[in-house]
């Protein structure tokens, strides 16, 4: 993982993997099988949402940047051993 000579991210971007990488460590402290299903929801959500959210759409990135955090604090808690997926469509 030695560092990559692309572009720059911006800070929007940094929040973003910020967040991703704290689902997957969170993901760690559950059991076997929890983790695996919490790794695969995170996983399938956050290349969903690169596919279909305009990258310029900054205010429903935020917004899924704040959920997420909301949702990041709860998978913490330890009497949390999931989590679900929840699909909003704001394209209309």
């Amino acid at each position: 993982m030695g560092g990559t000579r692309g572009q720059k991210l911006s800070g929007m971007q940094k929040q973003v993997l910020s967040l991703y990488r704290g689902f997957l460590r969170a993901a760690r402290s559950k059991s076997e099988e929890e983790r695996c299903k919490i790794e695969s929801v995170v996983c399938q959500e956050f290349r969903r949402n690169s596919k279909e959210v305009d990258r310029k759409n900054f205010q429903y990135i935020e917004y899924l940047l704040r959920r997420g955090h909301k949702q990041l604090d709860q998978l913490r808690n330890p009497g949390t051993t999931g989590l679900s997926s929840l699909q909003l469509d704001f394209s209309k």
